[in-house]
């Protein structure tokens, strides 16, 4: 996997990856940022967010489960000294389908997390990671 990573002027800046999508990438204006762009911190939450959803739906989906909308919230705590990395993440996430088994969701999660997430484990070297879930009707 290769990507490139272009500034473009003051804080903004282009990510292109191998299979030829970009997205900009910006600061705050306090950073002399415009601020029209996410922020390259955010994009490791929603790059772990988007690694763990994949897996969970797969999961689920190989399990016969039938998922009609799933989302995962995630909140972060980061050092407040440079470098800022995450200390605490927590993830919800929340699932509603047809008939969802809970031991099924449990699982679903609990392998994303312990084994098939590798951006969640790459975080989980350096922040407290906690997860729960709910299936709603």
């Amino acid at each position: 996997m290769n990507t490139t990573v272009k500034w473009i002027n003051d804080m903004m800046i282009v990510g292109e990856s191998d299979s030829g999508h970009a997205i900009v990438m910006d600061g705050p204006q306090n950073l002399g940022g415009k601020n029209l762009g996410i922020r390259p911190m955010e994009m490791l939450l929603l790059g772990m967010g988007g690694c763990t959803t994949i897996d969970v739906i797969s999961t689920l989906k190989k399990m016969c489960q039938e998922v009609h909308t799933f989302h995962a919230e995630i909140t972060s705590e980061r050092a407040k000294e440079h470098p800022k990395i995450f200390t605490k993440i927590h993830i919800h996430f929340a699932v509603k389908g047809v008939n969802l088994n809970d031991k099924k969701v449990s699982k679903a999660v609990n392998l994303s997390i312990n084994k098939y997430c590798s951006a969640l484990i790459i975080l989980g070297k350096s922040a407290t990671i906690t997860h729960d879930f709910k299936i709603h009707k």
